[in-house]
């Protein structure tokens, strides 16, 4: 078994994309089978990472039957392209509203390089184009066979992003839920929501927790990062603790407060708490900027009047 890729369920393997050169800061999984299936490629810098993990793994050029992004944000998909280069034969499947953004990245490129700036090639790279004709589009509830009785079963899951999927594990129950349960550092220990522009939804994240609820799932598995036991608990603290940011976020927005600053006095962790050496990868993963940016966008569109 390679470093940075281990077991954490029947058939499932957790690998360490090393985003940075961090560790257990963003994750894929590979669900082993006989047509197995990747779930996340990780940023484009990844690639490398990725591939030898799954090279060490076994899987030759013509073993990978599918590639899953749960959404299209470049720590989750931008390498898709290269990896689809690497395993011609695997299908990569993506939410309906993702799928054109990969077979022609430019805008969500150009959109990138607005949010991230220097960061975006020094951390994250850019996406190489999918030929469309290896992209499928996963509806809600559709099933990806990777062998005979085990599927992955999409779950639409939008509000961190309109163009996310959930994938619920037959066999092994666990639940790969991207971002839409937020994000846990290990390094850090605290869970907080992630909601960053563009199209962060309150409504439809809350909606997203209770659909991942009433799977049942007997784990979570998040890419940032790793696996989650007491799956009930932790979709319950998800929900109320969105809540309490999106509260704050709000009370910040009427009285024309900063909002970034209203959530960092809240809930940023004490002085101290996080160690020097994991502060610059918490800021730069789960900092209060991108989300309050989120919130307010959030905000602003859901006040805007709409034409009668």
């Amino acid at each position: 078994m390679t470093t940075g890729a281990h077991h954490i369920g029947p058939g499932v393997i957790e690998i360490d994309t090393l985003l940075g050169g961090w560790q257990r800061v963003t994750a894929g999984y590979l669900i082993e089978g006989t047509a197995p299936v990747l779930v996340e490629t990780g940023s484009q810098t990844s690639v490398p990472v990725v591939l030898e993990a799954l090279a060490t793994l076994g899987l030759g050029p013509a073993d990978l039957a599918g590639v899953v992004v749960t959404h299209i944000h470049l720590d989750h998909a931008g390498g898709v392209g290269d990896v689809a280069r690497a395993y011609p034969n695997a299908t990569v499947y993506v939410h309906e509203k993702g799928a054109r953004h990969l077979a022609d990245p430019t805008r969500l490129i150009a959109s990138a390089a607005q949010v991230y700036g220097p960061l975006l090639d020094s951390l994250y790279g850019r996406l190489d184009p999918t030929p469309a004709s290896r992209l499928h589009v996963l509806a809600d509830g559709e099933e990806i066979e990777v062998s005979p009785g085990r599927t992955l079963t999409a779950v639409d899951s939008p509000g961190h992003a309109k163009h996310h999927v959930g994938l619920h594990d037959s066999e092994s129950g666990i639940l790969f839920v991207g971002d839409a349960v937020g994000v846990r550092l290990p390094d850090v220990g605290v869970l907080r929501p992630s909601t960053p522009p563009p199209d962060f939804d309150l409504e439809l994240a809350l909606n997203s927790l209770r659909r991942f609820a009433e799977r049942r799932p007997s784990a979570l598995a998040l890419a940032h990062y790793g696996l989650l036991e007491g799956p009930e608990e932790i979709l319950a603290e998800a929900d109320a603790t969105l809540r309490q940011w999106a509260e704050t976020a709000e009370a910040a927005f009427r009285q024309g407060e900063d909002i970034a600053e209203a959530l960092a006095r809240r809930f940023d962790p004490p002085a101290g708490s996080v160690e020097p050496e994991h502060q610059e990868k918490f800021q730069v993963m789960n900092g209060v900027h991108s989300n309050a940016a989120g919130l307010r966008r959030w905000l602003e569109t859901r006040d805007r009047p709409t034409e009668g």
